[in-house]
C-alpha cells in the first residue's frame, strides 16, 4: 500500500487489546481490528454507528474476543478508513462490509451492529442471507422515530448527557472527523431505508437489545409490538439504566447477554457485572428455545 499518510499510522498506544490492521477494499484504505491470534472459531464483526467510528464498540468486542473471531472495521466514510468517491448510503456500506469479509477469506459471520450498523446489518441479511449466522441489533436506529433531522439532533443531544463522560472523548473526534455534508446525506440514506420491511424478512436467530434510558427508541410498548410482528425469530432484551452506546457504557452486560444468546442458554444477569444495570427479556419468539428446555 505504499508510505502511509498521518491518518494510516497507528496510535503512539493501541487503543484496543485488538490487532490493528489495514486492507484495502474496492480502492479504499480500510482500517479494522481483529482478534490478535483468531481463534478458531465462528466469526463476528462488529459494525458502528453513525458518523462514528469501531472505537466505542471495543469494550464489548473485546470481551468476546477469547471465543470468536473478533473483528472490528471502520467501514468506508467512517473512523480512520478512507472515503469513497461518492457518498456511502445503507445498501453501499452492507455490500462493502461483504467485501470486506471477501477480502479476510470469511464465509459466515454474525453480525452485532449499533444504531446506524443495525440497518447496515438488516441490508447485508437482505442480499446476503446464507453468509449469516445471527443477528445482534443493539439499540437499532434510523426509523420514523428518528425524523426528522432536528428531532435526531435533540435526541443525540439528550442522550449524550445519559451516557458516560469518557464517551465524548471517543465521539467527539469521530463526528469532527466524518463532517457536516456526509452527516446530511447519511441522514438522508437512513431516513429512506426500509428498516421493517428488512427486519420483517429476517429468518435467522435475531437478539435486539436497547436501553431504557435511550431518547433514541420509541416506547416499550411500540418496541414490542414491532418486534412480535416479526416471523417470531427475534429475542428482546432490555437493559435497565443503559441509554444509546450500550457496547461502550454497558460492555459487560452486552457481552454476557451475547454469549448467552449465542448458546441458546437463559437470560440471566451477569453476576460479574455489579451495578444497578439489569437484563429483562421482554419478548421470546416461538422459533427461538423455550426458557424451560434451555
Amino acid at each position: 500500500m505504499g508510505t502511509k499518510t498521518a491518518a494510516h499510522r497507528p496510535p503512539r498506544r493501541p487503543e484496543s487489546s485488538l490487532a490493528e490492521r489495514w486492507t484495502t477494499v474496492d480502492g479504499i484504505d480500510l482500517f479494522y481490528r481483529e482478534s490478535p491470534m483468531p481463534p478458531d472459531a465462528p466469526a463476528m464483526m462488529h459494525l458502528h454507528g453513525f458518523g462514528l467510528s469501531g472505537r466505542y464498540l471495543l469494550p464489548t468486542a473485546e470481551r468476546l474476543a477469547d471465543q470468536f473471531h473478533t473483528l472490528v472495521p471502520d467501514l468506508p466514510g467512517f473512523g480512520r478508513s478512507g472515503k469513497a468517491a461518492d457518498a456511502l448510503d445503507v445498501p453501499d456500506l452492507a455490500h462493502a462490509a461483504a467485501r470486506f469479509l471477501d477480502d479476510r477469506g470469511i464465509e459466515t459471520v454474525t453480525l452485532v451492529g449499533n444504531s446506524m450498523g443495525c440497518p447496515v446489518i438488516l441490508e447485508f441479511a437482505h442480499h446476503y442471507p446464507e453468509r449469516i449466522d445471527r443477528a445482534v441489533l443493539v439499540s437499532p436506529a434510523g426509523g420514523l422515530y428518528n425524523q426528522p433531522l432536528r428531532r435526531a439532533v435533540g435526541q443525540l443531544t439528550r442522550d449524550g448527557g445519559r451516557e458516560p463522560p469518557r464517551m465524548m472523548k471517543v465521539a467527539v473526534p469521530d463526528y469532527l472527523r466524518f463532517g457536516v455534508p456526509s452527516t446530511f446525506k447519511m441522514f438522508r440514506s437512513l431516513t429512506q431505508y426500509p428498516t421493517l420491511e428488512r427486519l420483517l424478512e429476517l429468518h435467522i436467530p435475531t437478539l435486539v437489545v436497547i436501553g431504557d434510558r435511550d431518547p433514541l427508541m420509541p416506547t416499550p410498548a411500540r418496541v414490542q409490538e414491532v418486534a412480535s410482528a416479526t416471523d417470531n425469530h427475534v429475542l428482546l432484551v432490555r437493559i435497565e439504566g443503559a441509554a444509546h452506546a450500550i457496547n461502550f457504557s454497558h460492555s459487560g452486560e452486552l457481552a454476557h447477554l451475547i454469549r448467552l444468546f449465542m448458546a441458546d442458554k437463559p437470560i440471566v444477569d451477569d453476576p460479574a457485572s455489579p451495578g444497578h444495570a439489569s437484563l429483562t427479556e421482554i419478548h421470546r419468539g416461538k422459533h427461538l428455545p423455550p426458557k424451560a428446555d434451555r
